[in-house]
């Protein structure tokens, strides 16, 4: 089985090492969908089947935690694993997106092994090599 991955980050730099980190992880991907808001990334999830949500918090238009509240709403979204990755790292900023069902929060920067390794605990992928 291959999956759908969104990537949602203002910065495209990010979203690129996200995107190669993946491409390079052994994780059978069919396809990488890229946002750089929440707005974008919940039209891209209306109009695609997406395994996993990897979401940094703060972005223009409609930050990740506006993003995971819609999802949240609706019945089919609210199942989509989500993964934050931000620069913000407060206990009480993890705590607050835990309580919205978010699967992991990774601190940036991150290693390739980490994204790696947290992508395959969630989708159940064990690869070797």
């Amino acid at each position: 089985m291959s999956y759908n991955i969104l990537i949602v980050d203002d910065s495209r730099t990010t979203r690129m090492v996200i995107s190669k980190t993946l491409n390079l992880s052994g994780i059978p991907i069919n396809q990488l969908y890229e946002a750089e808001n929440g707005r974008i990334a919940l039209e891209i999830l209306d109009e695609n089947w997406i395994d996993l949500v990897l979401a940094d918090i703060n972005m223009p238009e409609m930050d990740g935690v506006e993003m995971v509240d819609q999802m949240a709403k609706d019945g089919l979204l609210k199942t989509i694993p989500v993964v934050i990755v931000s620069t913000e790292g407060s206990q009480t900023r993890i705590e607050e997106m835990r309580a919205k069902g978010v699967k992991a929060y990774v601190r940036k920067p991150f290693t390739p092994e980490l994204i790696k390794n947290l992508v395959e605990d969630i989708l159940g992928e064990k690869h070797v090599g």
